[in-house]
């Protein structure tokens, strides 16, 4: 599916958040670039490198970024625009190829809610992750507010695939994401997950009336 709508990414993305995801963005990648030294970051669920670009703006320049994805059209698009300290590669979440305590921040925008099983892809998240890293999430969401509510479901159940199949060509790929933003596990759920796996000083933030949330853990010194 996502090698399918690969060429339209972007620039759906962009459209059907009124341009918001890119705030949400530049806030994970603060959370994210907090260190002024060097880094070395792996970047889960990279699609077309659009995080991975942001993050390799704003941290050291001699830091390097790994992003890896299962698309290979979604890689294919995104090596076209990353800078040289991004290396884009297609890997899987729930096996990584990189040893114990690799990196020192793990990020996934947008992805999580793709991971066929969850907590085995945060585990192996957590396993390549050095202590004292961060693993920074960002994923989108709903509202509660049952009105808001109301107006999302409108948008995302009706009008984006709409949308999303007129541009894409592909509506069935636009019906689905929407679905699994609504399927997908809140907060509540999350956050003892994180924990379970053991993340710590797991905390959460809420954009734009709760349509994205960004989660931060660390990984604990041994």
């Amino acid at each position: 599916m996502f090698d399918a709508i690969a060429p339209d990414y972007d620039k759906l993305n962009h459209i059907m958040s009124f341009g918001i995801d890119r705030l949400w963005r530049r806030r994970a990648v603060r959370t994210i670039a907090d260190n002024p030294k060097p880094l070395r970051i792996l970047d889960v669920a990279s699609g077309t490198g659009d995080f991975a670009i942001a993050i390799a703006k704003k941290i050291h320049p001699e830091s390097e970024i790994i992003g890896i994805d299962l698309s290979e059209k979604m890689l294919e698009v995104g090596r076209t625009k990353v800078p040289d300290n991004v290396t884009l590669q297609q890997d899987d979440v729930e096996a990584l190829p990189f040893p114990n305590d690799s990196f020192d921040r793990v990020s996934v925008a947008f992805g999580i809610r793709n991971f066929e099983h969850l907590e085995q892809g945060l585990s192996e998240m957590h396993r390549v992750l050095r202590p004292g890293g961060k693993m920074v999430i960002l994923e989108l969401s709903y509202p509660d507010n049952p009105f808001l509510l109301w107006c999302y479901k409108l948008y995302t159940l009706h009008i984006l695939p709409f949308i999303g199949g007129l541009i894409s060509g592909d509506r069935k790929a636009y019906t689905y994401l929407p679905h699994s933003i609504l399927a997908f596990p809140k907060a509540d759920i999350i956050v003892p997950t994180l924990q379970s796996i053991g993340f710590g000083q797991v905390r959460v933030r809420r954009f734009t009336f709760g349509t994205c949330v960004m989660y931060v853990g660390e990984k604990m010194a041994r």
